[in-house]
């Protein structure tokens, strides 16, 4: 059922059309042994198309996922780091890590990836864009938002880049001048304050303000 309802909800690629109507054809005139095989290959095949690596080991076309909308799937934002996990303050870290626990409820995973230097975080950001997740740089040169404003670009962002999201945050000296040069092409931009916050200090922020978001989603009261 559940392969059905998506191909008739959602405007898919034109192969994974014609292969839920194929599976609607063969439910509609099924057995029950032969309606639970149906279910169980259409379970994998979505679980194909859903794993970036491929369920079989081979990639389906990224499509499929960007036409489903995000809370379809789970949702899940990386926030790339450079800089030591261990290097912050814990009061820091505690709040982060009290508003990541929050979000969960709303359907999403934040997870911070830490970089030693600006060549990590640099592979990393174009591993992300090579898989067509959105890509959010902090920069001084991004737009100030209200939380409003970033409640809507967050859920945008993520329908983007098929439920997949990352914020990239630089070290002491800022971004690294080739992940800088994405934002002509491949990334958005974003600022947090004409003020100057650490690092960690920003992660919180970030996190709080993606919390906040999906409240403001939800329209319950935490934002007022």
């Amino acid at each position: 059922m559940f392969v059905i309802i998506l191909s008739m909800q959602y405007n898919l690629s034109p192969c994974c059309n014609e292969l839920f109507s194929f599976l609607r054809m063969l439910s509609h005139a099924a057995t029950d042994r032969l309606f639970l095989f149906v279910t169980l290959l259409g379970t994998f095949l979505l679980a194909d198309a859903f794993e970036p690596s491929g369920f079989f080991g081979v990639k389906m076309n990224s499509s499929f996922t960007k036409n489903i909308h995000p809370l379809v799937m789970g949702m899940k934002i990386k926030i790339r780091m450079v800089g030591r996990k261990n290097g912050g303050e814990k009061w820091l870290e505690d709040a982060y890590t009290m508003y990541k626990t929050r979000v969960r409820t709303s359907n999403i995973e934040v997870e911070t990836i830490w970089h030693k230097n600006d060549n990590e975080i640099i592979r990393g950001v174009e591993q992300d864009v090579s898989k067509g997740h959105s890509v959010v740089l902090l920069d001084p040169r991004g737009k100030m938002k209200s939380s409003e404003q970033f409640c809507e670009d967050l859920y945008g962002w993520l329908n983007q880049g098929g439920s997949r999201l990352v914020f990239v945050l630089g070290g002491a000296d800022g971004l690294p001048p080739e992940i800088k040069s994405l934002s002509r092409r491949s990334s958005f931009l974003l600022s947090l304050s004409t003020m100057t916050f650490t690092h960690q200090f920003a992660r919180t922020v970030l996190v709080e303000q993606i919390y906040r978001a999906s409240e403001i989603k939800k329209g319950s009261g935490y934002h007022k």
